[in-house]
């Protein structure tokens, strides 16, 4: 009979909370996780691809070694914060970061704009495979950070919606920032990582 009340117990509690949307948060906290894990998968590539670009283009650029030491500098900075999916709800280093990815983010772009000081840097061919694949890179922690930041408001929507409110802080479930939407408008803009060929001109 214990057996018989103890089973019936875990089912209305299960009930309960299906029904007061438990599932749906844990729904919407993992894809919360598995888009910044994807995010950070891009990120983690970038930082691959940087000592690789920094490489191939020091034979060309000696003259600018302030640029390439902020470049190799800002990878150093991302190299040292490990950050995991199981870190979102630590403010300070996230903060740290995100303000490491933006200082490799402006580094890379000083590289870009200094390149073009450089044409015979068009015509090799391993760095143009490095700065297409690094633009491509670009791109996709664009398009990660912008679903990071969907999920995220579908989360934190969802957790303040009644009944759900109750089940949420019942459960412990709690609000979370939401990295990146103070600078949305630049995470999803065009990647400015690019090389142009150079313009024709006439005489």
């Amino acid at each position: 009979m214990k057996t018989f009340f103890h089973w019936l117990h875990i089912s209305l509690v299960a009930l309960l909370l299906s029904g007061c949307g438990y599932n749906e948060i844990q729904t919407l906290d993992e894809q919360v996780k598995a888009t910044w894990s994807q995010a950070l998968n891009q990120y983690e590539r970038r930082a691959d691809l940087v000592p690789k670009l920094v490489s191939s283009v020091n034979a060309y650029m000696s003259q600018e070694r302030t640029v390439l030491t902020d470049v190799t500098e800002a990878r150093a900075k991302v190299g040292q914060i490990n950050v995991s999916v199981n870190d979102l709800d630590d403010p300070a280093l996230m903060q740290r970061f995100n303000q490491a990815q933006g200082e490799l983010s402006s580094a890379l772009s000083r590289l870009m704009a200094v390149s073009e000081n450089y044409p015979e840097l068009k015509s090799d061919g391993v760095v143009r495979d490095l700065m297409t694949q690094l633009e491509g890179t670009e791109n996709r922690i664009a398009t990660e950070r912008g679903r990071f930041v969907q999920a995220v408001q579908a989360y934190n929507q969802f957790i303040r919606q009644f009944p759900t409110v109750i089940t949420a802080k019942v459960m412990g479930y709690q609000v979370k920032d939401n990295y990146g939407v103070e600078r949305q408008s630049e995470i999803m803009r065009d990647p400015e990582v690019r090389f142009d060929r150079p313009s024709s001109t006439t005489n």
